[in-house]
């Protein structure tokens, strides 16, 4: 195993275990949470055992889905600063084009590429394409290229013609974006790390570990 893959796996360990016990934490809360809501759960023919799932199943997913955006993106980093040593991670610059936010945060600069990295982006909110128009705009305006990196495209059609039209924009702007397989194609040639080949190689050793039914 080399260190690159050793890094990532421990990555993947820290926050797995920080994600359990951050759910762990959850389940045992909710043992004392005030249910009287579920009787409007019951109103539209869900069960109370049911509802019970329900919410802690969107507590999960929350958690879930905040360490994974986290996990992947710093994944994704200890990539670039392998390649590239000097790489700058979480660099600010102030935002030349409107009043807010007063500034953009870079996740990666190598020279003057200046890279976002994003495991998904699901939003339908029309505004977060100004708002990422403007972030584009003034990446280019302080003298870098902008480069979208997100990794899984949504699923959903006013989502994916959100995207459709942030690709427009980093391509009107001479910036860059990769999406879907295209992203984990361009990290694997620009940084010669394969980070999708080991995070499967991490999934399977799991799926052969886990015992005959468990779920």
């Amino acid at each position: 195993m080399n260190l690159i893959e050793q890094q990532i796996r421990e990555l993947a360990s820290g926050y797995a275990a920080r994600f359990e016990a951050r759910v762990a934490d959850r389940t045992s809360e909710m043992e004392s949470d005030d249910n009287s809501h579920h009787l409007i759960y019951q109103v539209f023919g869900v069960p109370a055992a049911e509802g019970q799932l329900i919410d802690l199943y969107q507590n999960k997913g929350r958690f879930l889905y905040r360490y994974a955006g986290a996990f992947l993106e710093e994944a994704t980093l200890i990539c670039f600063r392998h390649k590239f040593p000097d790489a700058e991670t979480k660099v600010r610059i102030p935002n030349t084009r409107d009043h807010s936010p007063k500034t953009f945060e870079l996740d990666c600069l190598v020279g003057k590429e200046a890279f976002e990295i994003k495991w998904r982006d699901a939003t339908t909110d029309g505004d977060h394409v100004t708002k990422e128009h403007t972030r584009a705009k003034a990446i280019q305006g302080a003298g870098y290229t902008p480069i979208r990196i997100m990794f899984y495209y949504p699923n959903r059609a006013r989502a994916i013609k959100i995207q459709d039209t942030l690709k427009t924009v980093y391509a009107g702007l001479g910036g860059e974006y990769y999406a879907g397989d295209d992203a984990w194609t361009y990290v694997r040639t620009k940084t010669g790390v394969d980070l999708k080949a080991i995070l499967t190689q991490i999934t399977d050793e799991k799926a052969t570990r886990q015992p005959i039914g468990a779920s």
